[in-house]
C-alpha cells in the first residue's frame, strides 16, 4: 500500500477560502474517476474523501487557517501505480499555486510509505520516530520460545539483528562494540571477563539468536560461536540471573562485566516497568561479582531519552555498594542516533 501525503500552509497574514480551494480541487480528482464525498463543519473547513473502483483513496483536508492536507492511499506493485500518484500530487501542488499566485508558505511532499510488503523496511527509534531502512532482503526470520528474531539486510549497514522489533546490532555498527568494551581504553590480557547477553557474540539464553548470528552475522561475532567453548571462552546457552547468583555463591569474580542485554528502559516509571526491577537485580548481582577494582560496562539509551537515562544514574546510587560511574556518547550507525 501506498500512502503519500502533500501538505502546503499559506502565508501567516492569507485565511484559507476553503470553498474556493475544494472548487479548485475538485476536478483533479473527478478526472481520475473517483466518487466523492464531501463533508463541511462550519468554521473547521473540509473533508472530501475520493474513492475510485479499485478501492484507491483520497483524502482532501481543506482548514480555514490555511493548512491543504492531501493523503493518497492506493495498491502499487509496480512503478506505474507510483508514477501515476505522482502526477496526481503535482498536478494538486500547481492547482494550489495558481489559485493563491505562488502566495504559499511551504510546500511539502512526503515519501510514499509502503506496507504490507514481503520486506518490512520501518522500524522506530528509541524515542519513537520513525526510520525507513533500506532493507533489501528477509536473511532471517524466526520465533523462538523468547522472541522474534530477525535478520535484514540493509544496503548500508549490512545485516541487521533485529529482536521482538528492536534493532540491535548491524554489521556496520563496530563503534557500538568498541564503546561497550571500554572504547580501546582496557587491557584484557590475561583478565576475567564476564558478558551477559550479546548474542552476537557472548553468552544468551536463546539458542536460536546465536544460530542466526553464527551463520549470518559472522563480520560481526567471526567464529567464536562456531564452537561454543574454547580455549580461553565459554559460551552460556542460560538466564544469565541464575549464572550471576552461582558465581556469587562460589565466591568467583571478575575483572570486567559487561551487560549487553537491554537497554535502559523507555519508562521513566520503575514502579510500572518491570524491565528497571530487572536491571537493579542485574546491577546488584554484577557488583557481587566484580573486583573490588572491577569495571561494569553497559549501554545506555538514546540521548533524547534524557528522563530515562537520568533516572538509571539514580539507580547506581542505590545499589548495595558505592560506586562510581563515567559514560561515553557514541553514533552506532544503524540505529541512526547517539547512543550514551
Amino acid at each position: 500500500v501506498d500512502l503519500s501525503n502533500v501538505h502546503s500552509k499559506l502565508k501567516g497574514s492569507e485565511i484559507a477560502d476553503c470553498n474556493a480551494v475544494l472548487k479548485a480541487l475538485q476536478p483533479i480528482f473527478q478526472e481520475q474517476g473517483m466518487t466523492e464525498t464531501v463533508y463541511n463543519w462550519e468554521d473547521h473547513g473540509y473533508l472530501a474523501t475520493y474513492i475510485q473502483k479499485n478501492g484507491s483513496f483520497a483524502n482532501l483536508r481543506i482548514h480555514p487557517h490555511g493548512l491543504v492536507l492531501v493523503d493518497l492511499q492506493s495498491y502499487n506493485d509496480h512503478m506505474d501505480g507510483r508514477e501515476e500518484v505522482d502526477q496526481l500530487l503535482n498536478k494538486v501542488e500547481e492547482r494550489m499555486k495558481e489559485l493563491f499566485h505562488g502566495n504559499i508558505k511551504r510546500v511539502k511532499r512526503l515519501p510514499a510509505i509502503l506496507r504490507g510488503g514481503v520486506i518490512d523496511r520501518y522500524w522506530p527509534t528509541a524515542d519513537g520516530r520513525l526510520v525507513e531502512y533500506d532493507i533489501d532482503e528477509v536473511v532471517y526470520d524466526e520465533d523462538s520460545p523468547f522472541q522474534n528474531i530477525k535478520i535484514l539486510h540493509s544496503k548500508q549497514f549490512g545485516n541487521i539483528l533485529i529482536l521482538s522489533g528492536d534493532v540491535n546490532l548491524a554489521e556496520s555498527d563496530l563503534a557500538y562494540t568498541q564503546a561497550i568494551m571500554g572504547s580501546g581504553k582496557e587491557d584484557y590480557t590475561g583478565k576475567e571477563v564476564l558478558i551477559l547477553g550479546g548474542g552476537d557474540g557472548a553468552s544468551n539464553i536463546d539458542q536460536m539468536v546465536i544460530d542466526g548470528c553464527k551463520k549470518y552475522m559472522r563480520k560481526t561475532c567471526g567464529d567464536v560461536l562456531d564452537n561454543l567453548k574454547g580455549e580461553c571462552y565459554q559460551v552460556l546457552i542460560e538466564d544469565c540471573i541464575p549464572v550471576l547468583k552461582r558465581y556469587a555463591k562460589e565466591g568467583r569474580m571478575f575483572d570486567y562485566v559487561i551487560n549487553d542485554l537491554t537497554a535502559v528502559p523507555i519508562s521513566t516509571s520503575p514502579e510500572e516497568d518491570s524491565t528497571w526491577e530487572f536491571l537493579r537485580l542485574i546491577l546488584d548481582l554484577s557488583m557481587k561479582v566484580l573486583k573490588q577494582d572491577g569495571k561494569y560496562f553497559t549501554q545506555g539509551n538514546c540521548i533524547n531519552l534524557t528522563d530515562a537515562l537520568t533516572l538509571y544514574e539514580e539507580q547506581l546510587s542505590r545499589l548495595y555498594c558505592p560506586v562510581e560511574f563515567s559514560k561515553e556518547t557514541v553514533c552506532v550507525p544503524s540505529y541512526m542516533e547517539l547512543y550514551p
